[in-house]
């Protein structure tokens, strides 16, 4: 260890190893994932990696499940549209960053291990609550703003599907204005409620 270094322990250390596994394989591909790489980005041992993980894409796995946002309406929420928005918002910031471009290049690689692609699901998207408006369309159902009988499978997915397409089109974030449409063209009226735009 350098002189002036300090050990890394506990979170400090986990935050960084996660964080190295995320760029790692966002960087060079999950198919190209190594402990030796992670463990040289995160400035550790490799041992110290082995300890908890028997491979490099269980370590990215539990990375990502680390590090998925949830959208978490406040309890007495009543904002349906803003927190929808917000949403999806949070869906586009995550999609660009270590942790979302790992995520893709999992699920967009022609050579994807069909393992790999359902341990994601199970570990990071099932573990976290799914898609981010279908949290916010959950809780609203639950507290009785629309009849929760609406929220079929198309329902649920319509928000993410339609920004995803719109980011694998252009490859960029599609801005706020686009979010705003989506909710108000798309999901708002597929729970039968109109855009409340004041």
């Amino acid at each position: 260890m350098a002189e002036g270094q300090t050990r890394r322990r506990g979170k400090d250390l986990l935050d960084a190893i996660y964080a190295a596994a995320v760029e790692e394989a966002a960087a060079a591909g999950p198919g190209r994932l190594t402990m030796d790489a992670i463990a040289k980005r995160a400035a550790t041992a490799r041992t110290t990696l082995y300890r908890r993980w028997s491979d490099p894409t269980d370590l990215l796995l539990d990375a990502l499940a680390d590090l998925h946002p949830v959208e978490q309406p406040d309890p007495g929420a009543d904002d349906l549209r803003g927190d929808l928005i917000a949403s999806l918002r949070l869906m586009c910031d995550w999609a660009f960053s270590p942790a979302g471009r790992a995520v893709m290049a999992i699920v967009a690689d022609p050579a994807r291990d069909p393992a790999a692609v359902e341990a994601l699901f199970e570990r990071v998207f099932a573990k976290r609550g799914g898609t981010f408006t279908q949290t916010v369309l959950r809780h609203y159902a639950e507290h009785g703003h629309f009849d929760p009988a609406r929220l079929t499978p198309v329902v649920l997915d319509i928000g993410e599907a339609l920004v995803t397409k719109r980011m694998m089109d252009t490859g960029a974030d599609p801005g706020d204005a686009y979010l705003s449409a989506v909710v108000d063209q798309a999901i708002l009226p597929a729970v039968g409620l109109p855009p409340r735009t004041g």
